[in-house]
């Protein structure tokens, strides 16, 4: 580096590389300009002058002069070296790897130049590269651990295990007996711990065991050694050796419902499915009565239980279960007991107890059985459990009953108000739900969690302006979105893109969706650091597990949600353009192509101008009693399109729901609504083929699934009313489809009229099969529309009663999916009239269909009676917001 100048400025050079390694960026800058003054072509310096001021955030000086300095010396590594660390700092890491190839055609065995290149490698996990520059880095300093590591590491990921053991067992032979020394000890165990690992992943258990028992005493990490050690002798069908390990196990953690489950396994005791025989049942109660007498204090020896004993069994053990958290007062103990409603019959079991436990503490302050008087708590936990039963069994009126009894017991109680709100909001009634969750929020404004869930509730109920308010209560300066972006608050995001999106604001909608996406692009950058660091300090198999699981991070739930917001989005902005959009686009497709590009390019300079300007402004406004310093750290970007109108300005929404589209079908090909989606896009942009392919997948999920069916008919009804095809292309599109449709099963010998017919005959007693199966009908025949409306009015709701309150088979939200099914599809406002009444009567809560109990109807009542508007626009019986008059009398000693 700097080999072409003469001695006093080789050193200054010198100086500039070590000023930038330790962040002396002013410093360097000085060296550089010094060696310029002499030399002011020199390529190496304006290249290490232009890293020097990207990292003080002058991008496009720095660009300009590393691209000056790679013109100026084009055989230098040095160069290229430093612009592909340019364009690594912006994460473009396809050109920054071109980069440091062209550098290392220079300088081919430069091992910062290789180190940097596997870095890149693994990151954009390109593992056949990473595999060739590891191999080089060893072969270049083979007494170097960490290239032996990697090396591994890097056969491992390539889905070579095998290799990886050979090369970790030959790093082994060039270490002495006495190795490692103290300092070390850590490091080399967990290089062992993966070693075993590997050997396990390649089946090879009887070695694995045999590497455990050798190496045991240079292993630091014994709990993990416990565990491996118990998972091989499982797999090697060990079982007695096996049950000693996890036994030593749960003398640690008797909580721990790994070692339980692996216990189970070893006494051959464990089903994957809950299914057990009456024998199997009785061993596995004797069983966990052993652990519950040697680990009395166990929850999980408790709780485990439950799952698989029945009848008078699993009450006597529910009823021990349950009790001393009732007088503990645990509020979460329905979220503990909620999966037991899956079980068949349970929740009747559950209900019966529940109810008995109430009558008598009710009667004698005591639980059945006993003598011993219960604190007035005990009862106040028992309703509020009841409640949350009843909420689960969907009969929301005796919920409420329950948790208003509670509240009147102990009205101080913080749970009672969430409780009582989220009844609200499964009843259907958002407004009330988000008034109580404020309520509960200002019995303990500094509780962050009460904050959240009210913000949540508020979102839910499209109070987006109040959500915005609360949610400013918990972030720093009063910058709620800054805050909420920084700490990436995906549920805030996702909740307010989907209020917007129902309310019609796309712009707003896609900022937030996209933002969560913009979340998700800074994780995967966030290994990066790690690719290093892990491999340094030997945690290899966790540094391997956080590859694994970022390369399925774009299955997240979150994400999905996001990905398919911004596409519904685009789908919505593709059938109803803005208007400011479609003037524009006009206007542009009446210029010829050299003016269109022109008037693009002008558009490109106004925005980069007015960026500029605002941050110039911004920085003015801040700039006031505060010292450069702090100007720096608190300087945020300023945002130029707060409302997302800009992102609404697309030339093609469909070609960017389709870059979103593309990785749902990478990373949740599982899921209904990818291909749905899939369809929806495909057939607007005549995608026939890709369309089809979307039905296929649909058809191999779920092809019982009323949305899959709406698919099937949907796209074999509009490709009957294509026109013949006249191109090669359009002749192969028929020909394929020809040639797929007789392996459609639903579709063998019938038309498509038949097989709604089928489908209907098949799930009559579903309300959503039944508006498929009608909506179809209107679209195949037009003209019995009546009889369609017909199909969906003549569905009956199978209820179930209990305890005096009839319980609805039907869902809310897939009512209130048919109601906008009758007055969008069908334009029927007089069925769907009809339907609202009808669903008032089974959803008396909600706000949607108008209910008797909902609290806009409430609202109404009160204004007919008093005249006045009810305080805070409110129900009474709902509206609490933020004030406890449950407390108005409530005196304190």
């Amino acid at each position: 580096m700097g080999s072409s100048l003469p001695p006093k400025e080789a050193n200054l050079f010198k100086v500039i590389v070590k000023s930038y390694e330790t962040k002396q960026y002013k410093k360097g800058l000085k060296a550089a300009d010094a060696i310029l003054k002499k030399f002011p072509e020199h390529g190496e310096t304006l290249s290490m002058k232009g890293l020097t001021l990207n990292c003080m955030d002058r991008k496009s000086e720095a660009y300009d002069l590393v691209r000056r300095g790679l013109k100026n010396d084009l055989k230098s590594h040095v160069c290229w070296h430093v612009y592909g660390l340019l364009y690594r700092s912006d994460r473009e890491y396809r050109e920054a790897i071109k980069c440091y190839r062209n550098a290392l055609k220079i300088d081919p065995d430069n091992i910062e130049i290789l180190r940097d290149l596997s870095l890149l490698q693994v990151q954009m996990r390109d593992l056949t590269g990473f595999v060739e520059t590891r191999q080089q880095l060893l072969a270049l300093k083979p007494n170097h651990r960490m290239n032996w590591i990697g090396f591994a590491v890097a056969h491992h990921l390539n889905s070579n295990a095998a290799k990886a053991i050979d090369i970790l067992e030959a790093y082994e032979g060039t270490l002495e007996d006495d190795y490692p020394p103290e300092n070390e000890r850590y490091e080399h165990g967990e290089m062992l711990l993966y070693k075993i690992s590997l050997l396990e992943e390649c089946g090879l258990l009887e070695r694995a065991l045999d590497e455990m028992y050798k190496k045991e005493a240079k292993i630091v990490d014994k709990l993990a050694f416990k565990e491996q050690m118990a998972s091989i002798l499982l797999k090697l069908s060990l079982f007695e050796e096996g049950e000693k390990i996890y036994r030593s196990l749960l003398f640690m953690n008797p909580d721990n419902y790994r070692y339980l489950i692996g216990l189970q396994q070893c006494v051959g005791l464990y089903s994957e499915k809950g299914e057990y025989t009456s024998a199997e049942i009785e061993r596995l109660d004797a069983l966990y009565k052993s652990l519950r007498q040697q680990y009395s204090w166990s929850s999980a020896a408790k709780r485990i239980p439950l799952d698989f004993l029945e009848g008078d069994k699993f009450r006597e053990a529910a009823d021990n279960y349950v009790r001393p958290l009732l007088t503990k007062g645990v509020p979460s103990l329905f979220s503990d007991l909620s999966p037991l409603y899956d079980h068949n019959g349970k929740a009747s079991i559950l209900e019966e107890l529940f109810l008995h436990l109430e009558d008598s503490l009710k009667s004698t302050g005591c639980f059945p059985g006993s003598s011993k008087k219960e604190p007035p708590s005990t009862i106040m936990w028992t309703l509020f459990l009841i409640s949350q039963h009843y909420d689960r069994q969907g009969q929301h009126s005796l919920a409420l009953s329950k948790i208003d009894e509670a509240i009147e017991h102990t009205p101080t109680v913080i749970d009672l108000y969430s409780i009582k709100g989220r009844i609200l909001e499964h009843a259907g009634d958002l407004p009330a739900a988000a008034a109580l969750a404020d309520e509960a929020r200002s019995m303990d404004l500094a509780d962050r969690y009460l904050n959240s869930e009210c913000v949540m509730r508020m979102l839910q109920a499209d109070q987006v302006g109040l959500a915005e308010k609360t949610a400013v209560l918990f972030t720093k300066d009063g910058d709620q979105h800054n805050n909420l972006h920084d700490m990436q608050c995906m549920w805030y995001e996702l909740a307010s893109g989907e209020s917007y999106l129902r309310q019609g604001d796309l712009g707003r909608a896609l900022k937030n969706f996209l933002a969560v996406e913009k979340h998700y692009s800074d994780m995967t950058e966030d290994q990066f650091d790690f690719h290093s660091y892990c491999l340094r300090k030997m945690t290899l198999r966790a540094y391997v597990s956080m590859l694994k699981f970022q390369n399925q991070l774009h299955s997240h739930e979150y994400f999905h949600k996001a990905a398919v917001g911004a596409i519904r989005c685009y789908i919505k902005l593709h059938d109803y353009p803005s208007k400011s959009t479609t003037e524009e686009s006009d206007e542009m497709s009446k210029l010829p192509p050299s003016q269109r590009k022109k008037m693009r390019q002008k558009q490109k300079k106004a925005e980069a101008r007015a960026k500029k300007e605002a941050e110039e402004r911004n920085e003015e406004e801040t700039s006031s009693g505060i010292s450069k310093s702090s100007k720096r750290q608190n300087a945020r970007p300023v945002d130029l399109d707060p409302h997302g109108e800009k992102l609404l300005q697309v030339e093609d929404p469909l070609l960017e729901a389709s870059k979103y589209l593309k990785l749902l079908q990478s990373n949740s090909a599982n899921s209904l609504e990818t291909h749905i989606l899939s369809f929806e896009v495909n057939m607007k942009k005549q995608k026939i083929l890709l369309a089809f392919q979307a039905v296929k997948k649909l058809l191999k999920l779920n092809e019982d699934d009323p949305d899959c069916h709406r698919c099937l008919i949907k796209f074999f009804h509009k490709i009957s009313s294509f026109t013949s095809a006249v191109t090669d292309s359009e002749k192969l599109v028929w020909n394929v489809l020809e040639a797929e449709r007789p392996h459609i099963s639903q579709l063998s010998g019938k038309s498509l009229i038949e097989v709604n017919e089928s489908f209907l005959e098949k799930h009559k007693d579903s309300l959503m099969h039944r508006a498929a199966a009608a909506e179809l009908l209107y679209v195949l025949e037009p003209d019995k529309k009546i009889e369609a409306i017909k199909l969906i009015e003549d569905s009956k709701n199978i209820s179930a009663v209990g305890d005096g309150e009839v319980g609805p088979m039907w869902k809310l939200q897939d009512c209130v999916s048919v109601h906008k099914l009758l007055e969008t599809v069908f334009n029927n406002q007089d069925a769907a009239s009809r339907w609202k009444a009808r669903c008032a009567e089974y959803f008396p809560y909600s706000t949607r269909f108008g209910g008797c109990r909902s609290s806009a109807v409430t609202c109404i009542v009160n204004n007919d009676r008093h005249n006045l508007p009810p305080e805070n626009g409110v129900a009474d019986s709902h509206s609490l917001n933020g004030k406890m008059y449950a407390l108005k009398d409530l005196k304190i000693q």
